[in-house]
Order: structure tokens, then sequence, then C-alpha cells
């Protein structure tokens, strides 16, 4: 199984928009997110908001099929269209456009 543990940078102003964000997310919106997370094969999943001197920053760690769960987010349903929609109001980040960027590459992975 893989893991995805991007950094995507809140645009100045939205913490407060990425925060209700993850509240929606986690809240009403709970069960399409299980659904996208299930059909992706994503066992667990956390976002956290890290506040640094050079701004804020989304910190995104999931374990599962990487490339299906990103796939998946490019489809068209209402929820995928609202879920990019915040994504990129928050981050400035399109996921419905296919970076050209290498993922990020993980260097450490250790498990008991």
């Amino acid at each position: 199984m893989a893991v995805f543990n991007g950094v995507f940078p809140i645009q100045a102003g939205k913490e407060a928009a990425a925060r209700a964000f993850a509240a929606e997310t986690s809240g009403p919106r709970r069960p399409d997110l299980e659904a996208h997370l299930m059909r992706a094969g994503v066992t667990r999943e956390t976002w956290t908001l890290q506040e640094t001197p050079m701004g804020s920053l989304m910190l995104v760690w999931f374990e599962g099929d990487v490339e299906k769960a990103f796939a998946d987010l490019t489809t068209d349903s209402e929820y995928t269209n609202w879920f990019r929609a915040q994504v990129l109001d928050v981050t400035g980040v399109d996921l419905g456009t296919p970076s050209d960027d290498p993922p990020p590459a993980v260097l450490v992975d250790y498990r008991a």
C-alpha cells in the first residue's frame, strides 16, 4: 500500500475557509468523502493545518492507491466538483488538471 504526504499552500487569509472546508468534509459531506476514499482503497487520511512564518500550509497524508485517489477526484459528480472548487479556492491548486510535477518522495516510512 502506498502513502501520499503532500503540502498545499493556503492562500493568504484563507485559513478560516480551510477550516470550514475540513469541517464540512468531515461533517455533512462525510458520506461522500467516505465513498471517495473507499473507491480509492484509502484506509486512513489526515489533514493538518500548519501555520508558519512563510504562510499557512495544508498537510495531507493518506494511505491507499494514490493514483486512483487523485483520478477519482477528476471525475464529475456533485461531490468531486465541490471538492475541487474548495481546494482551488483555499489553496489555488487545481486538482482537475494533472500536474507534471513529480509526487512527493517518501524518504522514511517506519512501521513497528
